[in-house]
This record gives C-alpha cells, sequence and structure tokens, in this order.
C-alpha cells in the first residue's frame, strides 16, 4: 500500500523502517509533528528573561518531545484527509497539529501533579524534574499554563482558514475534560458503595473519548471544511474508540506493565481511582469481598505495598472486574470500527484507522 500523505514538508529522517502501512503512516506524523513541536519551542522573545526560566523549557522540551504514540495528531490528519478527498497535508496542519498536541502536554503536567505522579512516558514526571517536592509541583502548573498559550498561539497562528472555529470547538471539548477530571478526583475520596458504574463511564468519556478522540477528528475535518453530517460521524467513531482506549487504560493502571505502559503499574490503586473494572468487580461481589475491596481502596497511599496491590489484583480478577472490562473494550471496539465504516474511504486512511482502532484497543496491559 502506498504511503497514505503527500508531505510539503520534509520527512524527518527516522532510525528505523515502519514495517505496516499502518505503522508507516503513524511514524511519520511523528516525526513530522515532532519537528513542529521543537520549532514551537523556539521563543526569541523569552531568549533572555532568565537563565533559570531558559532551563526549565529546555527540561519541557525534553520533556514534550519524549517518545509518544501522537495519536492526536495522527487523528487530525485522518479527520482532514477523509474531509478534503486530497490526501496532501497542508502545511500549517503540522502545525495545529503539534499545537493540539502541547496542549495535551499541557493537560498531562496538570494531571500528574494531580494525581501526585512519579512517572510519564518512560521518564519522570516534569513537577519531578523541575524541584522536589511541593517545589516542583507548584513550577509544573506554571510551566503548563506557559504550554497552554503557547498552544493556542500555534493553532490559530497556523494560517488555516477554519482555525478559529476549530480551536474555539477545542477548547469547548476541554472545558468538559476538566469536570472529567474532576469527577475523577472527587470520586477518589467516595466509598466504592456510592460510586456508581455509569460514573466510572461518564468520566472516561468525558476526560478521554470526547477530548482524545472525538475532537482530534472533527477538527481536522473542520480545517477542510466539512459538513455537519460528517463532523457527527466522525464524533461518533471518536466515542467509542476513546472509551475503549479509557478502558484499556484501565486495565492497564491496576494491571499493568511498567515497561510496556511506561508509567507506574500501582498508580490507579495507590490514588485510590474508581475505574470501570474495580466497580465491575465490586458490583458482581459478594458483601465479604465488597468489605475487603473497601478496605483497600481505603488505605492511605503509604500503606498500599506490593502485598496490598497484589490482593486487589486478584479481588478484582476473581470478581470478574478484569473480564467485564476486556468485554466493553471489545464491544466498543467493535462499535467503533462498525461507525467507521460509514465513512468515505480516501486513499486507504478508512483501512488505516481501522487498524489504528484494533491496535489501541488491544495494546499491552
Amino acid at each position: 500500500m502506498a504511503h497514505p500523505f503527500t508531505l510539503v514538508t520534509a520527512p524527518v529522517a527516522s532510525p528505523l523502517p515502519p514495517s505496516s502501512p499502518e505503522q508507516a503512516w503513524l511514524h511519520t506524523v511523528q516525526h513530522q509533528v515532532e519537528a513542529a513541536l521543537e520549532e514551537l519551542f523556539v521563543l526569541p522573545d523569552e531568549a533572555s528573561l532568565d537563565a533559570r526560566w531558559a532551563r526549565a523549557m529546555e527540561r519541557t522540551r525534553a520533556y514534550a518531545l519524549r517518545p509518544a504514540k501522537r495519536v492526536r495528531p495522527a487523528l487530525v490528519l485522518a479527520g482532514h484527509s477523509l474531509a478534503r478527498g486530497s490526501l496532501t497535508v497542508p502545511s500549517g496542519l503540522w502545525r495545529f497539529a503539534a499545537g493540539l498536541e502541547l496542549l495535551h502536554t499541557f493537560l498531562l503536567i496538570h494531571d500528574d501533579v494531580a494525581d501526585q505522579a512519579e512517572l510519564r512516558r518512560g521518564g519522570a514526571a516534569l513537577h519531578r524534574l523541575l524541584a522536589p517536592g511541593r517545589a516542583g509541583e507548584d513550577l509544573a502548573v506554571v510551566v503548563g499554563d506557559h504550554l497552554f498559550a503557547r498552544s493556542l498561539e500555534a493553532m490559530l497562528g497556523s494560517g488555516l482558514r477554519g482555525a478559529s472555529e476549530a480551536s474555539r470547538y477545542y477548547l469547548a471539548v476541554c472545558r468538559h475534560t476538566a469536570a472529567g477530571q474532576y469527577l475523577d478526583l472527587e470520586l477518589s475520596r467516595a466509598p466504592l458503595s456510592e460510586v456508581t458504574l455509569f460514573q466510572t463511564l461518564r468520566v472516561a468519556h468525558l476526560k478521554t473519548a470526547r477530548y482524545g478522540f472525538c475532537a482530534p477528528l472533527v477538527c481536522g475535518a473542520m480545517l477542510a471544511g466539512a459538513d455537519a453530517e460528517l463532523c457527527e460521524t466522525l464524533e461518533r467513531v471518536g466515542r467509542h474508540v476513546g472509551l475503549a482506549y479509557q478502558l484499556r487504560d484501565d486495565l492497564i493502571g491496576l494491571f499493568g506493565d511498567e515497561r510496556l505502559s511506561g508509567k507506574s503499574a500501582d498508580g490507579d490503586f495507590v490514588q485510590g481511582k474508581r475505574t470501570f473494572p474495580v466497580l465491575a468487580a465490586y458490583t458482581r461481589a459478594p458483601a465479604e469481598a465488597r468489605e475487603e475491596l473497601e478496605r483497600l481502596w481505603a488505605l492511605p497511599p503509604e500503606a498500599k505495598d506490593a502485598e496490598a496491590l497484589a490482593r486487589a489484583r486478584a479481588l478484582v480478577e476473581e470478581h470478574g472486574g478484569r473480564a467485564a472490562c476486556e468485554r466493553l473494550v471489545e464491544r466498543a471496539s467493535r462499535a467503533g470500527r462498525r461507525a467507521l465504516q460509514a465513512l468515505p474511504d480516501r486513499g486507504g486512511v478508512r483501512e488505516l484507522l481501522d487498524t489504528l482502532i484494533t491496535r489501541l484497543a488491544r495494546r499491552a496491559a
């Protein structure tokens, strides 16, 4: 299969050849977006502000450029190509996609502070890099604010027709993302008996599905002048795929391998996250097991050691939480792929999206 995009900007050299069309596509997006991200960190008006700020920006640049899937930029490109009916990528689209990725980086930084996370993308969370303890958290919040402003400059300054409308749409979705993050943190303080499966799915929809999947696809289409019907179909695809992705992330957050996921394997348990597999197990468990699950999730972080984690995993597995989550991942993934079939297939982009959906839903937990 031919490469799905005719690139306007020169491709960045890669040390490893991609082994499939879908990997070739993601490979190209990753390198082009990372080249555009590099450019976004070139800020002459900040060059002489202060040496401390320059060091912070250098660490932030390295953090933002850590190896990552760059799924959101890839979805922007896919939405644009499907709507435009052309596989040529205007140079401004790389800048818009990089701005969107920078906005994602801002959210990751703030989320890691809120979640007291230690790792991100195989390295230390940014607040751990900037300074020890509370000082690092405060500094990371400020750096995140800077990236938020820079991301908007990039998206609005992409020179693309429709950039203003697409940016406003994405920012409205980000407001809902904040609501989802708030609910996630708030529910982590509630007893398991007071949290419903519906609430866990609402958090997944607000935090991940709309922001990470619906919005990038729709933004790409909007930048190509898509009509409302196509945008609605893309949003439907994103909603199902995003749910599958978040539920898989819930499994990784409890049962994952730190070496594969690039983040702490006990993070969700230590933070007391009320995720779908936990609530699915709780609703199926007898009274005695429910009480034990409540005790485990109510433990203070310092008491959630390897033994407690092993017991938590065993209970969720034994009472069907893991299996229920796996089934819902598969259902949501199939629904996303069915919705995808309603889209026009231009230049093999639909086929690549189908492969990407399968890969995201089945990534190793």
